[in-house]
């Protein structure tokens, strides 16, 4: 992780307090965060649609766009039969797929071709031009076409966490290191030293920081011996921790660790990240199952629910700790946008995912004009909760 930014506080301009660089220092941070937020969200959806994108190409489904950025469009060029689109709000994309909505196009293509003037041998030619419409697949070819965004999400999120653990990520293990000893406390008076192992503490093996946090808690105010490594070689120290520490300070006066940096070498990386990653997204399941029960009992969520604004933020944040910390962020937004749009709810992928499973077991197609109604309803209350989830992170803001 890199620094936070620190600021030149001895400048003082116009005669008035005003900190000239910080100011500047706070607006580049600010145009920085907003920039990054921008592309973060950006190639997010845009891996999303490529995904639907690519599925419905090799299927031989119509597209008939596929943008970068929403509308209205800055530049489009035709190639085949899709428009290949750049649009001014630059966040996502889109891919519109012929026959998405079967409602809109069902009464112009299920005409019997005499009402259309086609002559009967053009009947079979009309049959591979229906199968041109998304609606008119088979419920397997458009199940895929509908989890290809989320899948692209996942294994995107994979390729990040994967190329963070090659360079180098902090992992559990059962030796206690010492980061720092504090002036004048049992620790140092003791001759412990920073980078020092801590095997045992009063005859106890220490394998984690909370073993030894218990144990110095027990013996405060004893006299103990410490074992420690210390460049290879066994040493007994002598310790008698504390028993009222000063404030934000423990018995000992020493701050541990039990986790050490680990790189994975690339082969390796893979494994490890997609391991990782549906560690990830179980961990996340549970918690959107846990929040959805707080929403149905009337319990309190304002301290589980981030919106657009909360992602700035968490944004800004990681702009300050560096570009792993932004493609952390990255990989974590990645499995929360293919968990959410996997969910069956109206208007998102699950909910389109779920009328074909309902297709599948009824064993006949619900009306389009069912579907529709149902994804638009799903929509607005999607917008719905966007918006007081938004609300929220603004009142979250004021209240600091």
């Amino acid at each position: 992780m890199c620094r936070i930014l620190q600021y030149n506080t001895d400048h003082i301009a116009n005669g008035y307090g005003l900190n000239a660089s910080r100011f500047t220092l706070d607006a580049i941070i600010m145009l920085l965060t907003i920039l990054v937020f921008i592309i973060v969200l950006s190639m997010l959806v845009f891996v999303h649609e490529l995904g639907h994108f690519m599925v419905a190409k090799k299927l031989g489904i119509c597209v008939e766009e596929f943008g970068f950025g929403l509308p209205p469009r800055l530049w489009g060029k035709r190639i085949g039969e899709t428009v290949y689109s750049i649009n001014w709000l630059p966040i996502g994309g889109f891919v519109k797929l012929s026959g998405e909505d079967e409602a809109e196009v069902q009464s112009s293509i299920l005409q019997p071709t005499s009402l259309v003037g086609k002559p009967a041998q053009n009947k079979t030619q009309s049959s591979k031009e229906l199968r041109r419409y998304f609606f008119a697949r088979s419920k397997k070819e458009r199940a895929a076409v509908l989890l290809a965004g989320v899948t692209m999400n996942f294994f995107l999120a994979v390729v990040i966490i994967s190329f963070i653990f090659t360079q180098g990520v902090f992992v559990p293990t059962e030796r206690v290191h010492v980061e720092k000893v504090l002036e004048d406390s049992p620790a140092a008076l003791s001759g412990l030293r920073e980078k020092d192992i801590i095997v045992s503490f009063a005859g106890t093996p220490i394998k984690t920081s909370e073993d030894l946090i218990k144990k110095t808690r027990e013996k405060a105010g004893e006299q103990m011996s410490m074992v420690v490594v210390r460049d290879g070689q066994e040493l007994t120290l002598i310790v008698t921790p504390r028993k009222d520490p000063p404030s934000n300070q423990g018995p000992m006066g020493v701050v541990i660790t039990n986790l050490e940096e680990k790189k994975y070498p690339w082969y390796q990386a893979p494994f490890y990240g997609m391991k990782e990653a549906l560690n990830m997204s179980y961990l996340m399941i549970v918690s959107l199952l846990q929040l959805l029960w707080r929403l149905v009992t009337f319990q309190p969520v304002s301290a589980e629910v981030a919106g657009p604004i909360g992602i700035a933020q968490a944004t800004g944040r990681a702009v300050q700790y560096g570009v792993m910390a932004v493609l952390q962020l990255m990989g974590i937004l990645s499995l929360n946008l293919a968990i959410i749009n996997v969910l069956p709810i109206p208007a998102l992928d699950g909910g389109r995912l779920l009328f074909v499973v309902l297709e599948k077991f009824m064993g006949r197609r619900i009306k389009p004009q069912a579907e529709r109604m149902a994804h638009q309803i799903g929509m607005v209350v999607l917008l719905a909760l966007i918006g007081l989830v938004t609300i929220n992170d603004i009142l979250r803001l004021f209240r600091g």
